[in-house]
């Protein structure tokens, strides 16, 4: 058992095979759950990135064997170059609500389980992975309970008569419920108005209900809480 561990953790073919598939692996399972929720970026994806952050942390220690080239400055550049791969995986929709939040953090965290995977920290990477699907299945359950029962709500109204916001601002104020921003923008579709409303539920109200009496004015076509 001693002479595994001092032949994985020590450079050289075997361990660097091993430190390689390790990434492969991990970062598979992170694309797998990515994959199955129809993600831009999943299995492949994150399995390339993997694989080149190790590759890299595998040739910064090469070179500092060889010279005296820093194995850690090589490394710092995947952790900086892949801000560009994960911002092309968030789209900020019409609605001004950005997605692909998750998938770029977890393309920037695949990214770091390469490095630590061809630096040889195996217990790490194992460890990193179990909770990035943990936070992925179990914690995303939690967020959306949290959400769900948050008395904060943004409202998405799309109406055809710009006059029809001080119906739609009378509406709200009806129900006791706080106004806590409004940022209006012209509809995507024609010339008509859509707004994004910050609302501030009191306790025991029904949101579908307020969403349903918004939807009843004259000019409104369409009503979304986000």
């Amino acid at each position: 058992m001693e002479k595994f561990l001092e032949t994985i953790y020590s450079f050289n073919e075997i361990s660097m095979v091993l430190r390689l598939a390790l990434a492969v692996i991990c970062a598979g399972i992170v694309g797998i759950e990515r994959e199955q929720k129809r993600r831009a970026a999943g299995f492949r994806t994150h399995i390339l990135i993997a694989m080149g952050a190790a590759m890299t942390a595998l040739l910064g220690q090469f070179l500092a064997q060889t010279s005296l080239t820093d194995p850690l400055r090589i490394g710092a550049q995947v952790v900086s170059g892949m801000g560009f791969i994960g911002a092309g995986t968030i789209i900020v929709t019409r609605r001004k609500e950005a997605k692909g939040l998750t998938t770029a953090a977890s393309l920037w965290t695949t990214a770091i389980i390469g490095l630590a995977a061809g630096a040889g920290c195996y217990i790490e990477v194992l460890f990193c992975t179990f909770m990035i699907i943990l936070a992925q299945l179990v914690f995303s359950k939690a967020e959306y309970y949290l959400i769900a029962s948050s008395k904060i709500m943004n409202v998405y109204v799309d109406f055809s008569d710009k006059k029809e916001i001080y119906a739609i601002n009378e509406k709200i104020s009806e129900k006791k419920i706080e106004v806590l921003n409004t940022e209006i923008n012209k509809s995507p579709d024609d010339d008509g108005i859509s707004a994004v409303f910050t609302l501030k539920f009191p306790a025991r109200i029904d949101q579908e209900e307020i969403l349903r009496d918004i939807a009843d004015l004259e000019s409104v076509r369409r009503v979304e809480g986000l």
